[in-house]
């Protein structure tokens, strides 16, 4: 296989199915050699498998094979990236297995879901450490590798691809959990990418929308197979933007984040200033208000909250 990510190593983590999938066998496709990463947990992240190196009935084993099969060079890792031990065991299978990484592809995570009131602080905490510490750690792990790198003199061309969500743009109802854990994304994505430019690491996020285990509950009434002809909701649309993004070709692109469904890519423009007033000293409260209600009237309406 060869492509425009020949030669790299690539890690992805929850690749076992939907779009980690997608993404593994899409950079298998374009010449990439795999660390294919899946804890085999259910939908709402309970355990149905143990980590460490996954067995060729699991999730990340059967999707490595796929690829070998095909060709290509990949391994599983089972490991809980959401813990330092597992985190730094993922960077350290692609070292030890191919002398290299390149590329690492948050992608793991489950969901939680409830309405604020119903929603226990076990809930929240298990999404929020899944999607943002298990963004986290892996991107801290392969940050330090690559600035070790660059200080002896080897600069890489490393890239980091988050995964957000529409949900951590706009919000969900339902979803308070994951929205929040998906905002603190694309946070976390400008500040790697502002601390890590200096050492040839850039790192973006996608905002993907696509059918998995984690969204036919949500968008069942609308995200349906067509019969016939492009099926807008299959997780390999969203692939070929995190391939690029991952590969040599995207150089100069960083601190960014995409929405991707099927066959559209657009570049999302987070929070820049809008209307805006300086009295020059202390406001008085209800001043306060009578200038708010006059920017608000100058601003643009803000996007529609997901089930609102």
């Amino acid at each position: 296989m060869s492509g425009i990510c020949d030669g790299r190593v690539v890690v992805v983590t929850g690749a076992g199915r939907g779009l980690g999938r997608a993404h593994a066998l899409a950079f298998a496709a374009e010449g990439a050699r795999l660390v294919v990463n899946d804890l085999g947990v259910g939908l709402d992240g309970t355990p149905a498998a143990a980590g460490g190196t996954p067995g060729p009935d699991s999730p990340a084993g059967r999707v490595a094979e796929e690829i070998r099969a095909a060709g290509g060079e990949a391994v599983p890792h089972g490991g809980d990236i959401a813990t330092t031990e597992g985190a730094a065991a993922l960077v350290q299978t692609a070292l030890e297995t191919y002398g290299r990484l390149d590329t690492l592809v948050n992608n793991a995570g489950f969901l939680r879901d409830r309405m604020l009131v119903n929603l226990d602080e076990d809930d929240f905490d298990a999404v929020v450490r899944v999607h943002l510490k298990g963004h986290f750690l892996p991107l801290r792990h392969a940050a330090a590798h690559w600035r070790s790198e660059a200080k002896a003199g080897r600069r890489p061309e490393a890239r980091i691809v988050n995964t957000s969500s529409g949900a951590g743009l706009l919000g969900s109802v339902g979803q308070g959990n994951y929205s929040a854990a998906k905002a603190g994304i694309v946070a976390l994505t400008l500040v790697a990418a502002a601390e890590l430019r200096r050492y040839g690491v850039q790192v973006n996020a996608i905002a993907p929308a696509a059918r998995t285990r984690m969204t036919e509950r949500t968008f069942a009434d609308t995200m349906a197979a067509p019969d016939s002809g492009f099926d807008t909701m299959a997780p390999e649309n969203v692939s070929p933007l995190v391939v690029w993004l991952g590969s040599a070709a995207s150089a100069g692109v960083t601190g960014r984040v995409f929405e991707a469904e099927g066959g559209r890519i657009t570049v999302m423009e987070g929070w820049r200033p809008g209307p805006g007033v300086d009295k020059g000293e202390r406001w008085a409260p209800a001043e306060a208000g009578e200038a708010a209600r006059k920017l608000l009237a100058e601003a643009g309406e803000p996007g529609r909250v997901y089930g609102a």
